[in-house]
């Protein structure tokens, strides 16, 4: 979970009250979040010739964007302590009525296609808040961004620059422009010589190095405000002194810079000049149709059922009394007109981590106490959890496979490029495997495909214990799918090993056997069109099959045939010597590989 550290004496001074670390490790528990250290008592670093004041150390959720400052957990607080309501955030248009615009280009596709902005105007800045402002943009590119990857935050000052802005994508060579708190102009090449070895940009880099474009904002006088994901210019620089603030965010996914954009202009709001107003920018994309003003703070309204509440809590709370609750965590809720068993919320835009009515059972609980909650329900509780399909069939194969005499194993689900690939006899086709942007070494360059490499490295850590040795994992790999939003998908698997000084194939054949016939699935010869027998859900037969895994003439591919369709479901065999050799395995191994998920 993020850790957020903030100022003790000015956070206590906006909840209004002083706290021992005792009562403030009791608040933060009461609102679901954890005090991880008060460092009143520590030996404080010196700064400036002064020691640093005591700092506390929270913990927060992973989810509440809206905690991710100091800003957002004095005002989360005070809600939940019921001294203030939450503040009611307002676009303005500006004096002249004219809004600032970008204008996105259709080149911006092939690299970072969405962007977003908002202005805060009439901003009072000190040391504090000004730290507070860069922290939550470290924070989220860190958290909700994922290393910039996703999202990128732009911040400027607005009375240095000129709209309309330009969003742009352009070749390296074409843009030139003085980073920020640098002297020099450089172009997109030398920035990313200049910036390689630098120990917070270096490791940014990657994100557009190797793209033939890269993505550029300019104001009107094609002064470069930022190159995204890596730097600002330097012209535009906020400071103590900047009033206006201009706010660009680049990214790759738009529910998340929305996000992000909610995030940054209402925990700041507060300090503007008319506080808890935000002038909108309106983004112009002709190119697709999708011109829009952003951003977009409007309440989001769901229903929440009152049963599903009280069963999840073990209480017998009215409607009233559950809406009276979720004004203590920031919501807006009333008594539905329409069904006397649901209640109408308004989600404020500071709270995106809110999905499902779970989230609003989960506030209402916090609102309640979590200390006063019963011990024991009367009822049937709504929180008895169900184990998903893929689960509960996963847990029947382990088992079966451990009452067989075979041993788990649980290796990490990232390897290296030649362990999933090189080291056993295969090639990448680039459309396969899924592939860490940046990896911090070369084992963990990739996400497995295929069981295989943490079993066989698994015996080799092992290869001084008594063999035979007998291993199996029932695990995911994963595969790239650009046909779903998140660009890949899992896929549970099966995979048993045999270390011995014989081949053990016909230890693993019977292993297979046995969790087919466990799986219902009757063996037949493969040419054969016969009724699955009474009890039996598929049938099953093997081929020959010619596999540079495998030793050649001693491996098959397994096929399933479920609902009349035919499935190849995986394969089984003896490896071949190089492979054993890549893994310093002196002994024989045969493993088994299957898919389980045609039988769910």
């Amino acid at each position: 979970m993020p850790t957020i550290t903030v100022d003790k004496a000015a956070l206590f001074k906006e909840l209004g009250r002083e706290y021992t670390t005792e009562e403030f490790d009791d608040l933060c528990f009461e609102f679901g979040i954890e005090l991880d250290e008060d460092t009143t008592d520590s030996d404080r670093p010196i700064v400036d010739g002064k020691q640093e004041p005591p700092q506390l150390k929270i913990e927060i959720p992973a989810n509440r964007y809206d905690l991710l400052c100091f800003e957002g957990i004095a005002l989360m607080l005070n809600i939940f302590l019921q001294r203030k309501s939450l503040p009611h955030y307002k676009l303005v248009e500006p004096a002249n009525g004219q809004l600032q615009e970008i204008i996105v280009k259709e080149d911006t596709t092939k690299i970072r296609p969405y962007v977003s902005g908002a202005i805060l105007r009439g901003v009072k800045f000190d040391q504090a808040r000004y730290a507070s402002f860069i922290a939550l943009q470290d924070k989220l590119h860190q958290n909700l961004a994922r290393q910039r990857t996703l999202v990128s935050i732009g911040t400027h000052d607005l009375d240095t620059v000129q709209g309309p802005f330009t969003y742009e994508a352009l070749a390296p060579k074409d843009i030139k422009f003085v980073p920020l708190n640098q002297s020099k102009e450089m172009n997109g090449e030398e920035l990313m010589t200049f910036y390689e070895k630098h120990q917070q940009l270096g490791k940014f880099l990657h994100i557009i190095r190797d793209s033939p474009v890269y993505p550029v904002i300019y104001d009107s006088k094609r002064t470069v405000c930022s190159l995204p994901p890596i730097i600002n210019g330097d012209h535009s620089k906020i400071t103590l002194n900047t009033t206006n603030v201009f706010i660009e965010i680049t990214a790759l996914d738009r529910t998340k810079l929305e996000i992000v954009n909610r995030m940054m202009v209402t925990m700041f709001a507060e300090y503007t000049s008319e506080p808890f107003t935000i002038e909108p920018v309106k983004i112009v994309s002709e190119h697709n149709n999708e011109t829009r003003i952003t951003p977009d703070l409007a309440p989001r309204t769901t229903q929440a059922e009152i049963s599903y509440i009280n069963a999840c809590c073990g209480l017998n709370l009215t409607a009233d009394e559950i809406c009276k609750l979720l004004t203590k965590m920031a919501f807006s809720a009333k008594p539905s007109t329409t069904n006397p068993d649901l209640i109408d919320v308004s989600i404020p835009p500071t709270r995106a981590d809110v999905l499902h009515q779970c989230d609003i059972m989960e506030d209402v609980a916090i609102a309640y106490g979590f200390n006063s909650l019963p011990r024991a329900f009367p009822n049937i509780s709504g929180t008895i959890a169900q184990p998903l399909p893929i689960n509960k069939l996963s847990d029947i194969i382990r088992v079966e496979a451990a009452m067989a005499g075979w041993s788990e194993v649980l290796p990490l689900i990232l390897c290296s490029h030649d362990e999933n690939f090189a080291w056993l006899n295969r090639k990448d086709d680039g459309n396969t495997v899924v592939k860490l942007a940046n990896p911090k070494t070369a084992e963990f360059q990739v996400v497995r495909s295929t069981l295989l490499p943490g079993l066989l490295k698994t015996i080799r850590e092992n290869k001084h214990h008594t063999v035979p040795m007998k291993i199996f994992e029932v695990s995911d790999v994963a595969f790239k799918d650009l046909s779903l939003e998140r660009k890949s998908r899992n896929e549970r698997h099966f995979a048993a090993a045999w270390y011995g000084k014989t081949s053990g194939f016909e230890v693993v054949h019977g292993l297979m056997d046995r969790v087919m016939a466990m799986l219902r699935s009757d063996y037949i010869t493969g040419e054969e069109e016969v009724k699955a027998l009474p009890g039996s859900d598929s049938q099953y037969f093997i081929k020959e099959l010619d596999d540079p895994t495998y030793f050649p003439g001693h491996s098959a591919s397994i096929h399933v045939r479920v609902d009349g369709k035919e499935h190849v479901i995986g394969s089984f065999g003896i490896l071949h010597p190089t492979v054993l050799e890549k893994y310093e395995l002196k002994y024989p191994v045969t493993t088994l590989e299957i898919n389980i998920e045609p039988f769910l």
